[in-house]
């Protein structure tokens, strides 16, 4: 029986999806809950299963189309036989017992591919399927390194170089060399590609802009001194992770100091709507997270609620989510207030741009040690600079730079935000 692999039901607020990638051929065995299709959104990445063991018939919508709810885009022949590929018995062999393990043997090696491709994240698979190959022949080639062995977008790049440095073979003994030609001058490369924006680059580009023509954007900068910080992490990061099954990182002490300083500043916790203010009771934090896709900012809900343990459990998770792109609509809606830590990738400072409608982002970046005067001597600590950006519709400048230095005071002595001082 014929089955017609249709578009599933979109997010709400979302028209139209990209086929980013098949992962099958047309003719390919399906197992049942087997991710077919990629559709890439402006917001998330969704996944199709197939819903019942069969062929993929047919493909009829290939990848880069676009789109909507409801739309065939492909054909599942439910219950059919294994595709027939054509063997050879070995000399001597006995072709009776060869054709009897056939089909076996066949739905093996397909079940087989099939797991290793579904392994991969959806940009991996997608440039796969461009290359025309599986994740199990890239792999025979070159080593994962991703996590588990799993394949990166440098692992394939790597396999595609050596595919196409790789020697082509002879039949016959190479014709002696020709005698040199006499070198003409060659005009230098000046290549160009045309290639379309991903829907979630489309849609990050489009919230950038908003933000720079609706708020009026100013942003204030201080430092950090964060040897209290490391010297808590450094002393009690074995027994945390002992006791909590995750490490003691920074990000939850930034997260738990801006909640503080949320509280002690409603206004920097508030949004625009129209000519109203709104005062939101409640802290979803915004935590920036860089993918290969781009960036997104899934959110802490109700953060305020969340030990330091908590926080750094539900950065770990968002982030894998993230990466895997997994992350849902719900984890994406939402927030009062962001953090950005642009210091990961060796930043050592920068303006971050606002997350509309929240009216303030909080930077991080690098920590570098650097010499500061501390009681009157000469010392060695490190330091991070901190960037505070905020919509000057809404937030004056005084409450901007007493909210970031709030969070310098608690940062520069964790035990306040212990005691909420």
């Amino acid at each position: 029986m014929s089955i017609e692999i249709k578009v599933p039901n979109l997010p709400e607020s979302v028209a139209e999806a990209t086929v980013a990638a098949w992962h099958l051929k047309a003719g390919d065995a399906v197992k049942r809950e087997q991710n077919l299709v990629d559709l890439e959104t402006d917001k998330v990445m969704l996944e199709v299963p197939a819903t019942a063991d069969g062929v993929l018939k047919e493909i009829r919508v290939p990848a880069g189309k676009t789109v909507k709810a409801g739309d065939v885009i492909g054909v599942l022949e439910e219950g059919a036989g294994t595709p027939k590929i054509k063997d050879t018995a070995p000399a001597g062999g006995d072709a009776a017992v060869l054709a009897a393990n056939r089909p076996a043997a066949v739905a093996d090696r397909a079940a087989a591919t099939a797991e290793a491709d579904d392994a991969q994240s959806p940009a991996v698979r997608k440039r796969l399927a461009e290359l025309g190959v599986s994740a199990a022949q890239v792999l025979a080639a070159v080593e994962g390194s991703g996590k588990g062995g799993r394949l990166t977008r440098e692992d394939v790049e790597r396999y595609a170089q050596k595919r196409q440095t790789a020697p082509t073979p002879s039949a016959s003994p190479a014709p002696p060399p020709a005698a040199p030609e006499p070198q003409r001058p060659r005009a230098s490369a000046r290549e160009e590609q045309r290639v379309p924006m991903t829907r979630i680059r489309a849609r990050i580009a489009e919230r950038l802009k908003e933000a720079q023509n609706t708020a009026a954007m100013l942003t204030t900068f201080n430092e950090v001194d964060l040897k209290a910080v490391s010297d808590l992490r450094a002393r009690y990061k074995e027994s945390f992770e002992k006791a909590h099954g995750v490490k003691l990182g920074f990000m939850s002490f930034f997260v738990r100091a801006s909640i503080e300083a949320l509280k002690k500043f409603p206004l920097v916790n508030a949004s625009i709507d129209g000519n109203d203010i709104v005062y939101h009771g409640y802290y979803d934090i915004g935590v920036a997270v860089s993918t290969e896709r781009g960036l997104v900012v899934p959110i802490l809900r109700d953060a305020d609620a969340l030990s330091f343990a908590e926080i750094e459990k539900a950065i770990a998770e968002l982030g894998a989510k993230a990466r895997n792109n997994k992350l849902s609509i719900e984890e994406l809606t939402g927030g009062t207030f962001s953090i950005t830590n642009g210091g990961v990738f060796g930043s050592m400072l920068s303006t971050p741009i606002l997350n509309p409608p929240q009216a303030a982002i909080l930077g991080m970046h690098g920590i570098t040690e650097r010499p500061v005067v501390v009681d009157g001597q000469i010392v060695v600590r490190p330091m991070m600079y901190l960037a505070l950006t905020y919509d000057h519709r809404l937030i004056d400048g005084r409450e901007a730079v007493l909210f970031l230095r709030h969070i310098k005071e608690l940062l520069e002595d964790p035990a306040k935000m212990l005691l909420q001082l």
